[in-house]
């Protein structure tokens, strides 16, 4: 990794809470939010708005998804459907003066192109990554296997959101075994709102906090 511009949200699963770390995480260091491959537009406007909606965001802090599809599938199957071929050389980290905040499209095995996974794209872009996990049952082997995957490729981990009621059990294991801090936590929200992203994003350390731990 040669600097520290910021950082890759991916997580253990799918519908795992991505979108609303990436809100919170863009709400705190007031970076700039990319989601470069939005898929499932049939079914709903999309993470961009969601995110520029929770975090409050300008239209200068937004960067338009690469590719947009209709399917709520994973991006290879879903630009398949379109007649589409994902190109990679759309798939560059923008010039920003903030930090910025990309958010993956599901886990880290989902197929980009017949010859890219989301994993590849991680490695591309040389950003630290955030990994988004479930908080309860199954969490601990989900997020180990992802942390290994990571690890392999040689990619740094910044660290580990759980996402879910809090288990504290849960918390101490991953850490131990993977080796990785617990960045903060997402309690189960009543209501996803501006309000609930801002006070947890008050908890989240500063950018030039995590930018010094990247680097040790």
């Amino acid at each position: 990794m040669n600097s520290f511009r910021g950082v890759f949200v991916t997580g253990t699963d799918t519908e795992i809470g991505k979108t609303l770390v990436s809100a919170i995480l863009t709400k705190a260091w007031n970076a700039t939010y990319w989601k470069p491959l939005q898929t499932g537009l049939a079914d709903e406007a999309g993470d961009t708005p969601t995110v520029r909606t929770l975090a409050e965001l300008t239209a200068d802090r937004i960067i338009a998804p690469a590719y947009g599809l209709q399917a709520p599938l994973a991006p290879l199957a879903a630009a398949n459907l379109e007649g589409v071929t994902i190109n990679p050389g759309r798939l560059v980290l923008p010039a920003v003066q903030s930090p910025l905040v990309v958010e993956g499209a599901g886990g880290l095995m989902v197929p980009i192109r017949e010859d890219m996974l989301m994993i590849d794209l991680i490695q591309q872009m040389d950003l630290p990554v955030v990994l988004v996990a479930r908080s309860g049952l199954g969490t601990i082997n989900h997020t180990l296997l992802s942390l290994e995957a990571l690890r392999r490729r040689g990619i740094a981990v910044l660290g580990v959101v759980l996402s879910g009621p809090e288990n504290s059990g849960n918390a101490r294991d991953i850490e131990r075994f993977g080796n990785v801090r617990i960045l903060f936590s997402v309690p189960h929200l009543e209501e996803i709102n501006e309000t609930a992203v801002s006070e947890i994003a008050d908890r989240v350390p500063p950018f030039y906090v995590c930018q010094q731990q990247s680097s040790q």
